[in-house]
């Protein structure tokens, strides 16, 4: 009986380790700096002014699982992103996960080119196609405050990414402004700023 009593523990304390693997995406500072609720609002953003946070701005981003985006943790940091970019005294038409120190592939961009110009959230992006048309346009950023500069961008490009619900790979192409802020966000994830690209 204490045999089977042992074997039953031993299998208990594995499946939570197994099922509990959900939240093990995040890091205990990443769930600390998410916290627990959508109430808590904007994040605070990590700033090329500050030495610490322009080195984490240069990490590449890791991808996301599909467990990964099942998680609380995932929800309150897609909603307190949102609250960060729509930030009044703050306002960006983009966002990436790293900016508010998560150093995950997780981007929120306005769509310009949509009715109700809404922001929607995109897991792991990245460009498939780059139109050889391109050009230039001022951009700014909130982790580099009281500075824009004139960068060049491809006019049309093609995004791939996962859906949120499915998993899925999903493609889209975007134009004109939208796509400029589409490369500006993804840049973030690859550990570009747009400052690189200034002659």
């Amino acid at each position: 009986m204490k045999i089977v009593k042992l074997l039953l523990g031993v299998w208990v304390g594995l499946c939570f380790g197994a099922c509990d693997k959900k939240s093990d995406f995040f890091t205990g500072e990443e769930r600390e700096r998410i916290g627990h609720s959508e109430e808590a609002g904007i994040m605070p953003l990590f700033l090329v002014t500050d030495r610490a946070d322009s080195l984490f701005l240069r990490l590449q981003a890791k991808e996301f699982g599909k467990e990964d985006i099942e998680t609380e943790t995932f929800r309150v940091l897609r909603s307190r992103m949102l609250a960060t970019v729509r930030d009044s005294l703050n306002e960006g038409v983009g966002i990436a996960a790293p900016q508010v120190g998560i150093s995950r592939q997780l981007v929120a961009v306005q769509r310009l080119d949509k009715v109700g110009e809404p922001f929607e959230f995109y897991v792991n992006p990245e460009i498939v196609y780059f139109s050889q048309d391109s050009v230039l346009g001022e951009e700014g950023c909130l982790s580099i405050p009281d500075r824009t500069g004139a960068v060049y961008r491809s006019k049309e490009i093609i995004v791939r990414y996962r859906d949120e619900l499915s998993f899925e790979w999903r493609q889209d192409t975007v134009r004109e402004f939208t796509a400029r802020i589409f490369q500006h966000e993804i840049d973030h994830l690859n550990g570009i700023l747009y400052t690189d690209y200034l002659l």
